[in-house]
Parts: C-alpha cells; sequence; structure tokens
C-alpha cells in the first residue's frame, strides 16, 4: 500500500470543555475531523504528488503525519516540514509545544536536515506548514498540521 499524493493542511481551535473538544474543533477546521486518523511516520515515497487539499470521505481510515500541540494558556505550536530529496523520496520531521512560530521553524529545520543527513540525501526544498495560538488562560488550545496520504 503506497500512497500515490498527499496535501498538507493545519488547523487550530480554542475550547471551553476540553481539550478533546479543542482537538476536534483544530482537526474540523484542518477539514480532517470527519476522517478515522491513522499517525505514520515520516517517509513520502517516490512519484507521490503533492495536491492541494481533498475532500475525504467520512469514516476514511486516513494515513498522517501529525503534530498535535495542545496548552491551557499560552502560545502553542503545531509543525511539519517536508522535502522531497533528488534520489526521488522525502522526509517529513514534525515539532510541537509552548513556543512560538519562529522557534517551532527553527526546530523543524535542525530535526528534518538530520533526517536527511543520516539517510545520505539531499533535499531539493523544504516546505514548512505551522499553526500557533496563543490559547486564553483557562480555556483548551489546540493546534495542528497535518500532512494526509491519498491512495
Amino acid at each position: 500500500m503506497i500512497p500515490k499524493a498527499f496535501f498538507v493542511t493545519g488547523g487550530k481551535a480554542v475550547g471551553k470543555v476540553s481539550s478533546l473538544n479543542a482537538f476536534d474543533l483544530a482537526l474540523k477546521n484542518a477539514g480532517i475531523a470527519n476522517c478515522n486518523l491513522v499517525n505514520v511516520s515520516s517517509i513520502i515515497p517516490p512519484n507521490c504528488e503533492e495536491v492541494p487539499p481533498q475532500e475525504i470521505p467520512t469514516g476514511s481510515i486516513t494515513y498522517a503525519v501529525i503534530a498535535k500541540a495542545e496548552g491551557r494558556g499560552g502560545v502553542i505550536s503545531a509543525g511539519i516540514a517536508w522535502g522531497i530529496a533528488e534520489e526521488g523520496y522525502g522526509v517529513v520531521a514534525e515539532a510541537y509545544g509552548s513556543m512560538d512560530e519562529n522557534a517551532l521553524k527553527e526546530t523543524l529545520e535542525k530535526r528534518i536536515l538530520e533526517m536527511a543527513s543520516i539517510r545520505g540525501i539531499k533535499l531539493r526544498k523544504i516546505k514548512y506548514k505551522i499553526e500557533s495560538l496563543d490559547v486564553p488562560e483557562g480555556d483548551y488550545g489546540c493546534a495542528v498540521a497535518a500532512l494526509v496520504y491519498l491512495f
């Protein structure tokens, strides 16, 4: 089972009831709330084409590389970095936490470059998807970034 395409999406949300509800709303804002998400690791197969976000049928088992940040006050960020190597396949790095967008991007860059180094590959271009949110004190916040595979 090898994906033929992928898209990148993200969402963020604040909720009053629980972190689960904030996560659900962040997934809705990312357009992937009605999927059964399966978290996978970080290799983009050869010839896997990046496409614009797609609508996925409700209830579909959906494979994705997911970064999720949760918090109850202050800045949270979640993001992914991805790049395709000259060798034809790609890698994806994820990061999340209580940090701003700039700090998260630095973390992502270090991680994806280390992944490429370990594999002895050179990435043509690195792209980023970062969601940041300043969560009001006492509320539940969630930020999500995802690379979603299509078959």
